[in-house]
């Protein structure tokens, strides 16, 4: 499964986890099963509200899920349109969003829990 995760800095399976997904500098790919992992960076990570395009850093890359601490309405719904199931997360590396992934204990995200508001960190996952 690969696994597709917004990141503030490129540091592998270390990489520490991005609070939202449009804004991510960057998308660590990762698969579940070997822990193979590389770097996209996201070519729309300054945009205004709504206008955030980061799908297009991710086409053709094979994602299977995305797993994040946030996310909005309208890429939420752009994944779900594609088959991509997104996850929510509040782990704060790479490595262990993989392990929450593998645990099962990740929950889904649905339109009730994506950001109403760009840039609003009162519905972003705080990390532990």
């Amino acid at each position: 499964m690969n696994l597709c995760i917004p990141v503030t800095d490129d540091m592998g399976l270390q990489s520490p986890v991005s609070g939202h997904f449009g804004s991510a500098p960057s998308f660590v790919i990762v698969d579940s099963e070997t822990g193979v992992c590389r770097t996209l960076s996201n070519r729309d990570s300054n945009h205004s509200h709504g206008a955030c395009q980061p799908l297009a850093s991710l086409a053709g890359e094979g994602v299977d899920a995305v797993v994040v601490g946030g996310i909005g309405a309208g890429a939420l719904s752009k994944l779900q349109a594609m088959g991509v199931r997104v996850f929510l997360s509040v782990q704060p590396t790479v490595e262990a969003v993989v392990a929450a992934y593998k645990a099962g204990t990740l929950p889904l995200a649905t339109p009730a829990t994506a950001c109403a508001h760009h840039r609003d960190d009162s519905c972003h996952q705080e990390t532990p």
